[in-house]
């Protein structure tokens, strides 16, 4: 995006700053939030690199200076009110001067929302549940080969599901799939986010 397309307003703040939202480009997390004017935009389109105005060093500042985490710049963009900016970033190194992935303390990883939450779901169940009461942790006493079979089974009924005109049966038997792959994935020491980045390795 080109500065010029924008209409940024300073004059709503009395010190002529704007708080700039840093989201990480791939994972969509937020990691940080600074402010900056007029020179400081002009520096992180110029640079490609993301540079603040820092109110306790009181001029212009760029991330990763010092420390060398700089956040590359991929895009820029106002919001409606013109008086905020978000910056779509890609982090070299943890964005915190703590350490940190994000300064809210945070693992910038991706997330797949309800998807995660079952991974986790997941987990739990193969580290603590009793077989016995667990459907998940019964299939991970069985083993690799139980859980392997069942994937094989349930691409079969979706195969099957797909021919036929039953939509509720085809997204169902989709579900199961997509269940015990998950498991699978588990019980071979992975998740869901492996297999993104192996895809994204093949993006051209």
């Amino acid at each position: 995006m080109k500065q010029e397309q924008m209409k940024i307003d300073f004059t709503k703040n009395e010190n002529g700053l704007i708080p700039a939202i840093i989201q990480d480009n791939q994972t969509k997390n937020v990691l940080m939030l600074g402010y900056m004017n007029q020179e400081a935009i002009d520096k992180t389109l110029e640079i490609n690199k993301v540079t603040f105005f820092s109110r306790s060093k009181n001029r212009l500042w760029t991330k990763g200076e010092e420390s060398g985490n700089f956040l590359e710049l991929v895009s820029i963009k106002n919001d409606c009110d013109n008086d905020t900016l978000l910056l779509q970033v890609k982090p070299v190194g943890p964005t915190c001067h703590t350490g940190s992935d994000t300064c809210w303390q945070e693992v910038n990883k991706q997330d797949f929302g309800f998807i995660s939450k079952l991974e986790n779901t997941i987990k739990e169940r193969k580290e603590n549940a009793d077989s016995e009461t667990s459907y998940v942790a019964s299939l991970f006493a069985k083993g690799m080969n139980k859980i392997a079979q069942k994937v094989g089974e349930e691409a079969v009924e979706v195969v099957i599901e797909a021919k036929d005109t039953n939509d509720y049966l085809f997204l169902s038997e989709s579900a199961d799939l997509l269940f015990h792959y998950l498991i699978l994935l588990q019980a071979k020491g992975y998740q869901l986010n492996d297999v993104v980045n192996v895809l994204k390795s093949r993006e051209k």
